[in-house]
């Protein structure tokens, strides 16, 4: 479908006011196997003057449209636009009859068959631009409507909507959801499906969680947290919103193959049904799905309620419930999501924020002139690196002020539409501080502040010089600390101190009287987003002392700072390494241990240090993991939590597979945790990848797990074997022209898929990639394109002819723009990568 441009956008607003949508779907035959569902829809709208203008539908066939009872002709209809011409002023109504087509895809009506039990579950997903393979809309976020939803689904069937829906009687299988108040087509929201529910009133509203009957059990067992945790987030939104909660019932529904981690629909929020947890999982994961929770229901207010006019304005959605969900999450309930926030959201936002696709929070108008561009926006920048700004403006500001300025906000633009600057004076009113000038700074700048400093020491008193470049104002605090004399391996506080760093680059001297710290922390308690970088000696004191600073915070700005070395050559990963093997024994935060982990097993060992080196430092990894597994449980944090992240790193970083065989054929690890169906399907890939295992094996645990994640992991071990066969195979399934692979198919095969172990044996698949990913991605569209940018790449081949291909295949002009955003970070990384070994 054509993209829609800013430029065609703001003609149909100036043109049209849209009241209502009747859309009547009917999806008899989903659970048989048809591939399409009729789709009729009804739109009420108002023109303001004479003109022309289309409606955006993307049917398999369309049957009928009329406009004001007069039949237009269907093979008008063109690149997805059925175009509206000679309208006059005043009130119309077109009708729009079709059929669409069902998705695989995760984009539009996906259609989802669980292998457990062979049940068919519906759901839609209509942002960004998704919304016309379900009905016909005008398609953009200012045109808001009221919206009226009948459903006629399988006998048996649940069906949910963005409204309540009821059964109609005397007509089975037929609903009607209660009107919305308007609310943004990319909003549009329907679920169906023999859905497994869990139902409640909370505040006088009906509140629901969903999820496919296979994982039945999973969500009783978790279903109480859940709600527990959503009932404490909206009392807290109703405590600091003077908007009450704009909509009629909170339904929450846990889909398959679901490719946002969730998706703010009013009154039916969607999540990935992972969020279900079939198997072990660590407090910090628990804690994530809470900070998602808090999240998806900030945004009833930042997005449902007062909207983006055009997609330049995202942060004002992403940013706001990124921020909104973790402090919410941290003040309704016993969590710190910050820390978990701290060691994977803000790096996921730095690294974004350093490569050649970063744009600033807020974008400039004319670098979002269309609905394709608007797509690449979603990302660490939008929801991280906005995030960070937001927690530094409530540092500036104080929360009193910020929340005065958000409920100023609500109250000037509810049911409608706002932008940046709207906000900015909301703020502005609020605090009577000068926003706009803090906003220029922060949210139309591209890359991160760097923050270096340099001590000095006279007899009886220290000096701070601190190279402040990026030109952004910080609050922000230093952390002093000494080495504990008679405790070798800690440190304690001396003092703390609040400093302000004006916009301007430069050097400024902080004097403090004493001998110099051990260990001097920038921004400590992580108030500020910025790159800090450690001075010689308070590094070398941290690899001895890290584990014992007293925040979690600080520790997280320590291992950040350290990460940032390594990524810009200045440590080498080797000693990044020693430093974990050194204080994540001592560490007590499992968000901490994860991350560091997970960075040093992803980047440290497979991308950033050469092959030679590579066998050496999984061993480390090891070491590592089994002194996790060895200390006594419950000594420092969650024992539980520790071992079992412990145990996915032994398995991740395994070379010789006989220790895995043996937890295998044991079913648990020893001392605990068992192997559970997740680990199960580690371990096996993990053998698939060390060539210990075969299609037998793989068939035989397929068997014992039926589900859609055991699909998912036989496909993925698949890809891992180390033979040629099996290499063509799972290409060929990835790259195939019939499309076959549903989204989460695609991406557990091309996951098993590249491995550095068997570097030979891929080199001759890197030159297919880039024209195969091309083609795919044309075909594909968004979501499978990112996929294929993404989890496709051959990033196991840390090398520059894999460089060369990339930059060759860039220099075309026939990707899609999901494709070209995807390859140039991925070539970006590849190039640091190439850098880091280098030196």
């Amino acid at each position: 479908m054509a993209s829609l441009t800013r430029g065609e956008a703001e003609a149909r607003a100036r043109l049209l006011d849209v009241h209502q949508y009747t859309v009547d779907l009917d999806l008899r035959g989903a659970d048989t196997g048809q591939e399409t569902f009729a789709s009729t829809t009804t739109v009420r709208f108002t023109a303001r003057e004479r003109g022309d203008t289309f409606v955006e539908v993307e049917p398999a066939t369309l049957h009928r449209v009329t406009l004001d009872g007069r039949e237009l002709a269907t093979d008008l209809l063109d690149d997805g636009r059925l175009p509206l011409t000679g309208l006059t002023a005043g009130e119309h109504e077109v009708r729009v009859e079709a059929d669409m087509r069902y998705s695989r895809t995760g984009e539009g009506m996906h259609r989802f068959t669980d292998p457990a039990d062979g049940l068919t579950y519906l759901y839609s997903m209509c942002c960004m631009t998704e919304g016309p393979k379900v009905a016909a809309l005008f398609d953009q976020p200012d045109l808001k409507a009221v919206f009226t939803v009948h459903v006629t689904a399988p006998t048996g069937w649940t069906v949910l909507g963005n409204g309540v829906a009821t059964p109609v009687p005397g007509e089975p299988g037929r609903f009607s959801c209660a009107p919305t108040p308007p609310i943004s087509t990319y909003l549009l929201a329907v679920a169906a499906g023999p859905y497994h529910s869990v139902r409640t009133e909370h505040a006088g509203l009906p509140f629901g969680l969903h999820v496919r009957r296979s994982l039945a059990e999973h969500l009783d067992k978790d279903a109480e947290e859940i709600l527990d945790i959503t009932r404490r987030c909206f009392d807290r939104y109703q405590e600091i919103f003077t908007e009450p909660y704009p909509f009629d019932s909170y339904d929450q529904a846990f889909v398959p193959e679901f490719n946002a981690g969730a998706m703010e629909n009013p009154g039916l929020v969607t999540f990935r049904d992972e969020f279900i947890h079939r198997s072990a999982v660590t407090d910090t994961q628990r804690e994530l799905r809470g900070t998602v929770i808090a999240h998806e229901m900030a945004h009833m207010w930042f997005g449902d309620l007062v909207t983006l006019r055009w997609w330049d304005d995202v942060w004002l959605n992403e940013s706001f419930a990124e921020f909104m969900g973790y402090q919410v999450l941290t003040d309704a309930t016993h969590h710190n999501p910050w820390i978990e926030f701290a060691t994977t959201r803000k790096p996921w936002g730095y690294d974004a924020d350093q490569r050649p696709s970063t744009h600033p929070v807020a974008p400039a108008p004319e670098d979002v002139p269309d609905t394709a561009s608007a797509w690449l926006n979603f990302d660490g920048i939008s929801y991280a690196k906005g995030a960070s700004a937001l927690r530094q403006l409530v540092t500036w500001l104080g929360e009193e002020s910020f929340l005065a300025g958000i409920n100023d906000h609500f109250a000037r633009h509810r049911f409608a539409n706002a932008t940046l600057a709207d906000f900015i004076d909301s703020m502005a009113r609020a605090s009577g501080r000068d926003v706009h000038t803090w906003a220029d700074a922060w949210l139309r700048t591209s890359t991160p502040d760097t923050l270096a400093p340099v001590v000095e020491t006279d007899a009886d008193a220290w000096r701070l010089r601190l190279t402040h470049t990026g030109g952004r104002p910080h609050r922000l605090r230093l952390g002093v600390y000494d080495e504990a004399p008679a405790e070798p391996g800690r440190v304690v506080v001396r003092e703390r101190h609040e400093i302000e760093l004006t916009a301007e680059d430069g050097t400024s001297t902080h004097t403090h009287a004493g001998p110099r710290p051990a260990l001097l922390v920038v921004n400590d308690g992580d108030l500020t987003y910025a790159k800090v970088r450690l001075d010689p000696a308070s590094w070398a004191t941290a690899q001895r002392t890290l584990s014992s600073l007293p925040d979690p915070l600080t520790r997280c700005v320590v291992w950040n700072a350290a990460r940032d070395m390594v990524r810009d050559g200045e440590l080498d990963p080797a000693d990044h390494l020693a430093a974990a093997r050194a204080n994540l024994p001592g560490e007590t935060s499992t968000a901490i241990i994860e991350g560091v982990l997970n960075f040093a097993r992803r980047h440290l060992v497979d991308r950033y240090l050469a092959p030679d080196r590579r066998t050496g430092a999984l061993a480390t990894l090891t070491d590592l993991a089994h002194d996790l597994l060895e200390s006594p449980p419950g000594s420092t944090g969650t024992g539980a939590d520790r071992r079992l992240v412990a145990a996915r790193t032994v398995i991740a970083a395994a070379t010789d597979p006989a220790e895995l065989r043996g937890w295998w054929e044991a079913g648990t690890v020893p001392g605990g945790p068992a192997l559970d169906q997740e680990l199960r399907w580690s371990a096996l890939h993990r053998l698939a990848t060390l060539g210990a295992t075969d299609e037998g094996e793989i068939a035989a645990e397929t068997e014992r797990d039926p589900s859609a994640v055991g699909e998912q992991g036989a496909a993925r071990c698949r890809a891992a074997l180390p033979e040629a066969a099996a290499k063509e195979a799972a290409w060929e399934a990835l790259f195939d022209p019939a499309d076959r692979l549903s989204n989460y198919l695609f991406v557990a095969t091309a996951q098993g898929f590249w491995a550095p172990e068997q570097r030979e044996l891929l080199a001759p698949y890197v030159a297919r990639y880039f024209p195969a990913a091309t083609e795919l991605a044309a075909r594909r569209g968004h979501a499978l394109a990112q996929a294929a940018a993404i989890d496709a790449f051959p990033w196991a081949l840390v090398e520059p002819e894999t460089l060369r291909l990339g930059e060759e295949c860039l220099a075309g002009d026939d990707l899609i723009p999901a494709l070209r955003r995807g390859l140039t970070d991925q070539l970006d990384d590849l190039r640091r990568a190439l850098r880091v070994r280098s030196r």
